[in-house]
């Protein structure tokens, strides 16, 4: 049952792959259009508002953040649904699996976060503490889906679920750190909505429609409560349930006597169903909608749209910094988030793997290696969608932010390459 319910892992990586080719380009087209004579329409694009407001309510907003605030709700929504399945089923349902990408997180966010509080001295850019505490899945795993055959599969795994971990660790650090001037009673209706599609999905009572529209609704009190509405996503994420309603040896057997009554059903000579029929396959869509379980459809429906849409979308909105001679800079900001990301990631991730190891706490799984874990946690420190994400939250000042966002791609492309160089020369050797 569970490999039923457990999403495809090469199916997942292919998907994660793709998408970081296309954020790379939609980086690229960013950056060259921000450059550009063009650069004023990018500029207006983004500020452009959109909404609408009445007499007792507004909800009027520019693209930009309707992308950040209300897209990106939706990828914080899968995130939510992989960290609860990995938790109840995955990598990480036991303490004994989840050891050892625990430690390898715990690492890979401590001391990005010690390195970036040491060489900042500046008060104004402290805040900027969580940028360089994240890993991006996709750019990292299409890293590692080039090296083919150098790399074990069980070390993919390994990113994998640290990298869920790393994300668990920054929507936490957004929730506590990055949000302010709470309106207590919207976020206690948000919780008074939430506990209640919790009772529903215990009691194996879930409509796709109300689940929706409750969602909606605790979407917009989040935003108005002060508390970053992507919060909201993850939570939503909670209430939904894992378990089918039907087994699938109740669901097969139901099956095949739908299959015996459309037989005997009979047939037309039209290119239309009779009543019986109709009325079998009505029974039929919906029994096939109660053996699949709910978190593994909407995450299967929902990755498609994230990874070729709704991420690159993200990067063409954040991404188009303008850089020439007289734009200002913050090169100690800079310094600070490559230094966090680079040195970091590398030698927080490494360091606590070997050190649960030598302590006897984790085992590396099969096939994996010091020389595999050091070139991943190079990789890690590919920080980019969540870590622009927590920029936008941590500064207003745009020098801040553009500052913030070089040092992000900076540090994020020096990641990715050293650590592809160092798993290409130190991997398996493909055979012919």
């Amino acid at each position: 049952m569970i490999q039923k319910i457990m999403t495809p892992f090469q199916k997942f990586v292919k998907i994660e792959s793709f998408s970081g080719i296309l954020l790379m380009t939609a980086t690229i087209l960013a950056l060259v259009w921000a450059n550009s004579p063009l650069a004023h329409l990018y500029e207006s694009l983004w500020d452009y508002k959109l909404g609408f407001t009445s007499e007792h309510f507004s909800l009027n907003k520019p693209l930009i953040l309707w992308v950040n605030d209300g897209l990106m709700a939706i990828f914080f929504f899968l995130i939510g649904l992989e960290i609860k399945r990995e938790l109840l089923i995955g990598e990480l349902n036991t303490l004994k699996k989840a050891a050892f990408p625990l430690f390898g997180a715990l690492g890979g966010m401590l001391v990005p976060v010690a390195l970036f509080l040491l060489m900042n001295n500046n008060p104004e850019t402290v805040q900027g503490w969580g940028i360089p505490m994240a890993t991006d899945i996709a750019f990292s795993l299409a890293i590692l889906n080039v090296l083919g055959k150098r790399v074990p599969v069980s070390l993919k795994v390994f990113l994998t679920a640290f990298a869920i971990i790393d994300d668990l660790g920054a929507v936490i650090a957004i929730a506590v750190f990055y949000t302010s001037g709470m309106q207590w009673a919207l976020l206690l209706y948000a919780f008074g909505l939430l506990a209640l599609l919790f009772i529903l999905s215990s009691q194996k009572v879930y409509s796709k429609y109300l689940f929706f529209i409750v969602g909606v609704v605790v979407w917009v009190l989040f935003l108005k409560s002060g508390v970053h509405p992507t919060i909201a996503g993850v939570l939503m994420a909670f209430t939904i349930p894992i378990r089918q309603r039907i087994g699938v040896s109740n669901y097969t057997s139901k099956l095949n006597g739908i299959l015996e009554g459309l037989k005997l059903s009979g047939s037309t000579k039209k290119p239309i169903l009779t009543n019986q029929q109709i009325e079998q396959m009505d029974e039929l869509e919906d029994l096939t909608d109660k053996v699949q379980s709910p978190l593994q459809h909407l995450e299967h429906r929902l990755h498609g749209w994230v990874a070729y849409l709704i991420l690159p979308v993200f990067a063409l909105a954040n991404a188009g910094i303008s850089i020439g001679m007289d734009v200002q800079l913050d090169v100690a900001l800079i310094a600070s988030i490559v230094v966090g990301l680079v040195v970091g990631k590398t030698v927080g991730v490494s360091l606590f793997a070997m050190l649960g190891q030598k302590l006897k706490l984790v085992d590396f799984p099969d096939g994996v290696n010091l020389k595999n874990i050091l070139g991943v946690a190079m990789l890690a420190g590919v920080g980019f969608t969540m870590s622009i994400f927590i920029s936008n939250l941590a500064f207003t000042d745009a020098v801040l932010t553009d500052s913030s966002k070089v040092g992000i791609l900076l540090g994020s492309l020096i990641a990715g390459v050293a650590g592809y160089v160092f798993l290409y020369f130190n991997g398996t050797k493909k055979t012919s």
